[in-house]
């Protein structure tokens, strides 16, 4: 009986003592990672797949134990996708929420504004998607989540487009680039100008149109003037549908069509399209069918795609959820090796660390942009009605490039058609 009154005394007190542990963590004051987020607005349906991927990934952080032994909690307002709103929400965050962890909400545009709150306060900054921001403010705590890296990454984002272009028979000699007159189309089109020097491309128009544009049908019928063999487009999804619309309705056939047109890889826009995305090429990051994509890429799609009809956000998640996941998974792994939220010290690791994601392993250059970069060029090809099955389908969406991933070939000149 002595013998069991001291293992039962003892069982209690090891339960008592889990129990209290329990009981201090979920009672620790939580530790905060503060952003925007486009959660309405024209970034709205990739912004919106971003967060549910952030909040699957916080539940799943949390499952584990949290981290430094409090549980995560995200904090967060909509940006509106208005640049304009962006300081006053940075602002708030760190000076009245205090948070503890700042990265960017979605978007090249949307994480410009902040660079000088953040930059101001001397905090490290995760950044979604951003496409060379930090090319003109050379902040050496930035660290990108965006693809397009490597030591050109204005000239990576459209790299693989190109290379397609080139490689075609008859080769094409001239290009019409437009975009919108603001942060991001900016940095592509210049890295596309660094390109087509290099292919001795002759430019044939270059022009900017101001982001409030609502009808794109005299920007497009400008472009088709010049008859190029090459049409490049850097834009949000409001204006990719814009200029897609416009280009059929004028019939404007150039031999290669697209580009960076942003909004394309989204699920609702894929299927509002429907057929009129057949024969564009334009850029994307990750596919399942992509022969770089995980188990446990192709794990977390099954969580989101059970979540994404309930959330009112992009059903498929191919394009941005990975990545806002990724995120913070590299917020998570930095955390823990620096074993602190002090900026410095995540600063410092974040240099030094390989991270391993469910996008693959990433390594930040001295930029903050990844070591490598890893953009696709696919083309979309055999789109029939607005069904949203079909766009699950490898042959919708056949990789062109770079050719080690390839799952197709290029329907040239470019047809509407088929």
């Amino acid at each position: 009986m002595l013998i069991e009154r001291r293992t039962f005394n003892k069982l209690a007190a090891a339960g008592a003592a889990t129990g209290f542990a329990g009981s201090a963590r979920a009672q620790a004051k939580p530790l905060t990672i503060g952003f925007g987020m486009a959660l309405t607005g024209g970034l709205a349906p990739n912004g919106k797949g971003a967060l549910l991927a952030m909040q699957i990934a916080e539940e799943d952080i949390n499952a584990r134990g949290g981290l430094l032994g409090r549980p995560v909690k995200l904090v967060y307002y909509d940006d509106q996708s208005n640049p304009s709103s962006v300081p006053g929400l940075y602002t708030k965050l760190l000076d009245v929420d205090k948070v503890d962890i700042v990265v960017s909400g979605y978007a090249t545009n949307m994480i410009a504004p902040a660079m000088p709150i953040v930059m101001q306060k001397d905090r490290t900054f995760f950044a979604l998607f951003g496409l060379a921001v930090n090319s003109e403010f050379n902040y050496p705590r930035y660290f990108a989540i965006q693809p397009a890296g490597g030591p050109k990454p204005k000239e990576a984002f459209a790299e693989g487009f190109f290379e397609v272009a080139m490689a075609q028979n008859p080769k094409p000699q001239t290009l019409a680039l437009i975009g919108a007159d603001a942060e991001f189309p900016r940095n592509a089109m210049e890295g596309v100008r660094s390109i087509a020097k290099k292919h001795n491309l002759k430019i044939v128009y270059d022009k900017n149109y101001p982001p409030t544009t609502a009808d794109y049908t005299p920007v497009v019928r400008a472009v088709a003037a010049t008859n190029p063999d090459i049409f490049f487009a850097a834009s949000y999804p409001p204006d990719s549908v814009g200029i897609i619309r416009a280009s059929s309705e004028i019939g404007f056939k150039p031999k290669i069509y697209g580009g960076g047109m942003v909004g394309l890889q989204a699920t609702a826009i894929k299927t509002q399209l429907g057929p009129l995305l057949n024969g564009i090429v334009v850029y994307d990051f990750w596919l399942p069918w992509a022969s770089f994509a995980t188990d446990a890429s192709r794990e977390f799609l099954k969580k989101y795609q059970a979540k994404s009809a309930e959330a009112g956000v992009d059903l498929l998640g191919y394009y941005l959820p990975p990545f806002g996941y990724a995120l913070m998974e590299i917020v998570e792994q930095a955390v823990k090796g620096a074993g602190s939220t002090d900026d410095a010290k995540l600063a410092d690791f974040m240099r030094k660390a390989t991270f391993k994601t469910i996008v693959g392993d990433i390594k930040f250059n001295k930029e903050g942009e990844w070591e490598t970069a890893q953009v696709l060029a696919v083309q979309f090809q055999g789109v029939q009605g607005n069904g949203i099955d079909q766009f699950k389908d490898p042959k919708t969406e056949v990789i062109l490039w770079p050719a080690k991933y390839s799952t197709g070939k290029i329907i040239y000149p470019y047809d509407p058609k088929k």
